[in-house]
């Protein structure tokens, strides 16, 4: 793991697959001087997803590592983990990113990945999380920030916020207020795993 330098704030590399909301809300907090993160690297499995545009009009340096171009999963990982390395992160934050990650690379980040999920967990593991919350007739939704560990959706939670389902929702209304509360939820969390390591490194 990387030494955390004497600006006393931790490294951290983004993975995403896609428009990178997240990881606009990253990039606006570590922005305050007094966010305990910087953004060493965004990677992204896809080609010219937006979010690599966000990251490169805030010189955040990019790397595409396209899981289409490995014959397997375990090619892909050990090429991700070779990208992820050299840039010295104290923390992986998965941001939209939509692969699953095997317990082997877990198992190189041992409480040092964290993903957001759009639901209230243990409540709605996996996709379609609106769509089930509205269907189980469940009075809030929301979004949590937890560890990685190989079983998904699954590790200790850091974050969670909550919103209200209101009568009628359709899933995409009450996608977009999810939304609205990740954005918030994730530097929150970042926050929360940064002073933990930082205390730790002390």
């Amino acid at each position: 793991m990387a030494i955390v330098g004497s600006n006393n704030k931790i490294k951290l590399a983004v993975l995403i697959s896609g428009r990178g909301s997240n990881l606009q809300a990253i990039i606006d907090a570590c922005a305050v001087p007094k966010f305990p993160a910087e953004i060493a690297v965004v990677i992204s499995n896809k080609p010219d997803v937006f979010g690599l545009q966000r990251a490169e009009q805030a010189d955040i340096p990019t790397q595409t590592v396209d899981h289409k171009s490995f014959a397997s999963k375990a090619g892909f990982e050990k090429a991700l983990q070779n990208t992820i390395i050299p840039y010295s992160a104290d923390l992986v934050c998965l941001a939209g990113f939509m692969r699953i990650l095997s317990a082997d690379f877990i198992d190189h980040w041992p409480e040092k990945i964290i993903n957001i999920h759009p639901s209230l967990l243990p409540k709605h593991k996996g996709l379609n999380t609106h769509e089930r919350a509205i269907e189980a007739g469940d009075k809030a939704a929301g979004c949590s920030v937890h560890y990685v560990v190989p079983e998904m959706d699954s590790g200790p939670i850091i974050v969670q916020k909550q919103v209200a389902i209101l009568e009628n929702d359709p899933p995409d209304t009450l996608a977009a207020r999810v939304l609205e509360q990740e954005h918030l939820a994730y530097p929150e969390a970042i926050t929360h795993v940064a002073g933990n390591i930082l205390k730790n490194d002390a």
